[in-house]
């Protein structure tokens, strides 16, 4: 398996279980997966009882909100322990080949041999910046969700958030107590209802998954809004200070430009534009499809079946992005290897 993090973790959990022999190569120089990057803010849309791993359940924070960014580092680090899942770090896997009947896994430490490979790697590693003319020509900071990791560099300064996500709205309601912010989007933003969190999400995904599988329509997320409405997002609204500008036509040395000619300038620009799925290892097996992602068969690669994508959105399950969706997709994922072993 290649990736320790929650889908990781998730998928050892299960063949742990099924007795079959396998390591977990991880390129973290410790166990927490992209949970141990996030800015130090950064809480899951879910409560805990909702965004646990198999067998174990996540504690209740002591505030009784909902877990925090360290919370699940603490949380993923000690179920790693717990199974005793057999994670080896770090260890960088740089390529996946086909060899005689077997997978070649190719890392710093040498080759691997796999009937059988789940990639798990997620999507933190790839932040994803659209190109905009004069990017290369500001000459303030620009940084990305990824390098993003609390407000106190930004005091006093111009900053100008640019996204319609979940990213960027909570971003937005931290600096806006330290800065003097922007939010630039291509849409107007939308507010899911108060009472709508990780756990209708998950439910929403699920049934439009099963729903396109038998080849109906349902509602979907975006049906509803586009932004999960946390506490420090509720208090932003509360403020005023979620209202958004469309989205600018070309960045200057100095900050941006609309198309009516205004001009703005900013000191800073974050970028909360998302991510893609870290798939460089998997090039030299040629499997991707129109948008960059690779055609399976639920998490089954359909043109390498021996092959596993696990955890990189709702292409490889419902929500597999998630804690509680990369646990459910990780429990069919084993039981398909197990069948094909």
């Amino acid at each position: 398996m290649i990736g320790g993090g929650q889908a990781g973790l998730a998928a050892g959990y299960y063949l742990r279980r099924a007795k079959v022999d396998f390591v977990i190569l991880d390129a973290q120089d410790s166990a927490g997966g992209a949970w141990q990057h996030a800015w130090d803010s950064l809480r899951l849309f879910s409560p805990a009882q909702y965004s646990s791993l198999p067998g174990r359940m996540m504690p209740i924070p002591p505030d009784g909100g909902y877990p925090s960014a360290t919370e699940v580092v603490t949380y993923l680090t000690d179920y790693e322990r717990r199974y005793d899942l057999p994670v080896l770090r770090p260890v960088t896997v740089n390529a996946v080949r086909r060899g005689d009947g077997r997978l070649l896994v190719e890392t710093g430490h040498g080759t691997w041999q796999a009937k059988n490979v789940i990639s798990a790697t997620g999507t933190w590693w790839r932040p994803y910046v659209p190109h905009y003319p004069g990017i290369r020509d500001f000459r303030g900071e620009q940084l990305h969700t990824a390098g993003y990791r609390g407000p106190e560099p930004f005091h006093g300064r111009r900053v100008l958030i640019v996204g319609g996500g979940n990213s960027a709205a909570q971003i937005l309601a931290e600096l806006s107590r330290v800065a003097q912010t922007t939010w630039a989007t291509l849409r107007p933003p939308r507010l899911l209802p108060d009472e709508i969190d990780g756990r209708a999400l998950f439910d929403l995904a699920t049934r439009r998954h099963r729903a396109a599988q038998a080849g109906e329509k349902t509602q979907g997320i975006a049906d509803l809004g586009d932004i999960v409405a946390v506490p420090p997002v509720r208090e932003a609204r509360d403020r005023g200070v979620l209202k958004a500008e469309p989205m600018f036509s070309r960045i200057t040395p100095d900050g941006v430009a609309w198309d009516d000619g205004s001009t703005e300038a900013y000191d800073t620009i974050v970028w909360c534009t998302g991510f893609r799925p870290a798939l460089a290892h998997l090039s030299p097996l040629r499997l991707r499809g129109p948008g960059g992602v690779i055609p399976t068969d639920g998490t089954r690669a359909l043109a390498e079946p021996r092959l596993h994508l696990l955890g990189y959105g709702d292409w490889t399950g419902p929500a597999s992005a998630t804690l509680i969706g990369a646990a459910r997709t990780a429990r069919q994922t084993a039981a398909e290897i197990v069948a094909q072993l």
